[in-house]
């Protein structure tokens, strides 16, 4: 009887363990300015499961916050998506072509519109290397997209489109300090005159 039992519980463990890896599940870093801007942006997007502040695309180890605005460290402000692609809104992705990547076409729509990708190095009042427009693709389906997606997106802009795009070595996770910044400090000065309204503007609900 102990033996049927342990049988058993190995057999559901098993299935479980099956129905987790069959959760398909993506990811992909994007920096559009200052990261607590973009995190609140995309954090209320539909089929996005989780948005995290980092760095990435410099050649610094394991960065923080204050050698990052040094501009020495070559990483610009990011945030890694990671999204659900079972969980799509079907009413506001942007059709994309057979085999692409619905969410991901979704997020990059939502990303040109949430930033001005023609200004170098800098975004409103926020300057430097560390605002840089940038696309860090995970997978080579990613760089395809993100490459058509800019050509397409250039129609929208009077100036060329100076957004990199290349595949990604490394993400930094921020400092706890970082996350969640706008839900944890809807109040500060700087979320109630530079978040809160991109938000008004940027609607994604």
């Amino acid at each position: 009887m102990k033996l049927l039992f342990l049988l058993l519980m190995i057999s559901t463990s098993l299935v479980a363990a099956g129905s987790e890896n069959t959760n398909s599940s993506s990811s992909v870093v994007l920096g559009g300015g200052c990261f607590w801007c973009m995190e609140a942006l995309f954090q209320r997007l539909p089929g996005v499961l989780k948005v995290q502040s980092g760095f990435a695309g410099g050649t610094t180890k394991n960065p923080t916050y204050e050698e990052v605005c040094t501009r020495r460290t070559g990483h610009a402000e990011v945030i890694k998506i990671t999204y659900d692609l079972k969980k799509v809104d079907t009413a506001k992705q942007c059709h994309p072509r057979a085999g692409e990547d619905p969410v991901c076409t979704q997020l990059l729509d939502l990303f040109w519109r949430a930033h001005d990708p023609t200004t170098l190095n800098r975004q409103g009042a926020d300057t430097g290397t560390q605002y840089r427009s940038i696309i860090l693709t995970t997978t080579p389906e990613q760089q395809h997209l993100a490459e058509a997606s800019k050509k397409k997106a250039q129609a929208s802009f009077c100036n060329p489109i100076v957004t990199e795009i290349k595949p990604l070595t490394v993400f930094y996770p921020a400092e706890i300090s970082h996350q969640n910044y706008y839900l944890n400090h809807k109040n500060a000065p700087y979320c109630r005159a530079v978040i809160a309204p991109k938000l008004e503007k940027v609607k994604v609900e």
